[in-house]
């Protein structure tokens, strides 16, 4: 201690330091935890893709491309319930066209019908 410190200034400045030195050490456990997940998120887009890629021929995968540009959310309707089908091994050949435009009038929701009418 220096000449003339104050033991409690002292004291404040040990712990705000024992409290900056255990933030560091939190913010690079959580920096990893986070690159862990983001690889993990990675990791599972990856297998999904490829999944898609073996069960999809060009043009259906074409489709579904402009489908999740349009509507992401019926896309990953789509997306999920052919995991599934590959899956459970009821895809016995690829997917074309044909049979994922089928595939999108079930799952596509009702169109409205909207009328204007004027008094």
């Amino acid at each position: 201690m220096a000449y003339g410190e104050d033991p409690e200034l002292a004291e404040l400045r040990r712990r705000r330091m024992r409290q900056i030195q255990e933030m560091q050490t939190s913010d690079v456990s959580n920096g990893q935890a986070y690159a862990a997940q983001e690889a993990e998120m990675a990791r599972r887009e990856q297998e999904r893709t490829e999944i898609l890629r073996r069960i999809l021929t060009v043009e259906a995968r074409e489709r579904l491309a402009r489908i999740r540009l349009a509507k992401p959310d019926v896309a990953n309707a789509v997306e999920q319930q052919l995991i599934a089908l590959a899956a459970s091994g009821r895809v016995q050949r690829a997917i074309d066209d044909a049979t994922l435009r089928a595939l999108l009038e079930r799952i596509a929701p009702e169109k409205r019908e909207i009328r204007i009418t004027r008094r």
